[in-house]
């Protein structure tokens, strides 16, 4: 779709999002508080930004690899099909682990991806989301820690795309369409 058939308005403000991230950290850090190493997942491409931001506020020795998921390609909604686009490069097995997901909307992804990694046995495995949308949840999964719980409305920034667009924003935004 072309860009100029929609506009944004801010959602959550790029203040508001550094705060949510520093009290996020905090709690990550205290419940993991006793890891030798944390192994931070982020699954991509959606997360890199609240990822990056998220690692530096973390007081832990930590690894970060990524996963590459997709279940909407340029759609708006989810295909419910998940496929792995890019898996991790290290080992998790006996290791604490955290998955950073964008947003948590059907639960699909995060469902699949969960499932993938306990399969390779970590010590423990928590995630955490910048944005639950409760209201479109198919299956039954919770994010142990979440940034923000938004209404149904499709959202892009900071890290969050439509259509490999909008990435850039330091804000999170609805899309309007016109």
């Amino acid at each position: 779709m072309d860009h100029k058939n929609y506009e944004i308005d801010e959602l959550i403000s790029a203040k508001s999002i550094a705060a949510r991230v520093e009290s996020l950290a905090k709690e990550i850090t205290s419940f993991y508080s006793d890891t030798e190493k944390l192994i931070v997942v982020g699954l991509l491409r959606g997360s890199f930004v609240f990822i990056a931001d998220l690692a530096r506020e973390l007081d832990l020795p930590l690894e970060i690899d990524f996963l590459e998921a997709s279940s909407y390609g340029n759609s708006m909604k989810s295909s419910r099909e998940v496929r792995i686009l890019k898996d991790l490069r290290g080992e998790i097995s006996g290791r604490d682990v955290l998955v950073v997901e964008d947003i948590v909307d059907t639960g699909y992804t995060l469902h699949h991806v969960l499932g993938l990694l306990k399969s390779k046995k970590p010590k423990r495995i928590e995630a955490c989301a910048l944005l639950d949308k409760p209201s479109r949840r198919e299956i039954n999964i919770k994010s142990r820690w979440v940034g923000f719980e938004i209404p149904d409305e499709f959202v892009v920034g900071y890290g969050i795309d439509y259509a490999q667009r909008n990435r850039n924003l330091s804000h999170i935004g609805k899309v309007r369409f016109k």
